[in-house]
C-alpha cells in the first residue's frame, strides 16, 4: 500500500483494514497483522499503526486477544456495510438528486444512468 498524503497514515490504514472486512479478504474472527508487522511491512512508524488499530477497536470491527493479536470482530463486516450504506446516501446520492434538481435532469434520466452504469452499458459515454 503507498500512502498518498491526503490523509494521516493511521487513517488510510483503518480505511484499507476496513475495505478489506468489506470484500471479504478479512473474515470475523480471522487474525490481522499485528501493529509491528504493519509497521515493518509499511515501514511506518508503530504508533501509527497502533492509532489505527485503536480507532478499530474502539468502534467494533477489532478485538483484542491479550497476549496474541488483533481479530477482526463478530458482526464487524455488517457493522460496516450499514454504516457505508448510509454514508453513500449522504454523501453519493443526496447531492446527485440536488443537482439534479438544479439542473433540471428528470429523476427518471437518473435511475436510467445509474442502470446503465450498472450493467455496464454507460463506458462509452
Amino acid at each position: 500500500m503507498a500512502f498518498d498524503g491526503r490523509e494521516p497514515i493511521f487513517l488510510q490504514i483503518a480505511d484499507q483494514i476496513r475495505t478489506q472486512v468489506l470484500s471479504g479478504a478479512l473474515r470475523e474472527e480471522e487474525q490481522v497483522m499485528s501493529t509491528t508487522q504493519y509497521a515493518t511491512a509499511y515501514r511506518i512508524n508503530p504508533a501509527t499503526a497502533a492509532k489505527a488499530f485503536a480507532e478499530l477497536v474502539e468502534e467494533g470491527t477489532l478485538y483484542k486477544r491479550r497476549g496474541v493479536g488483533m481479530f477482526v470482530a463478530p458482526g464487524a463486516r455488517e457493522r460496516l456495510v450499514a454504516a457505508r450504506r448510509e454514508r453513500f446516501f449522504t454523501d453519493v446520492v443526496d447531492p446527485v438528486a440536488e443537482q439534479a434538481r438544479l439542473l433540471g435532469i428528470p429523476l427518471d434520466d437518473v435511475v436510467a444512468r445509474l442502470r446503465e452504469q450498472a450493467h455496464g452499458e454507460g463506458e462509452a459515454r
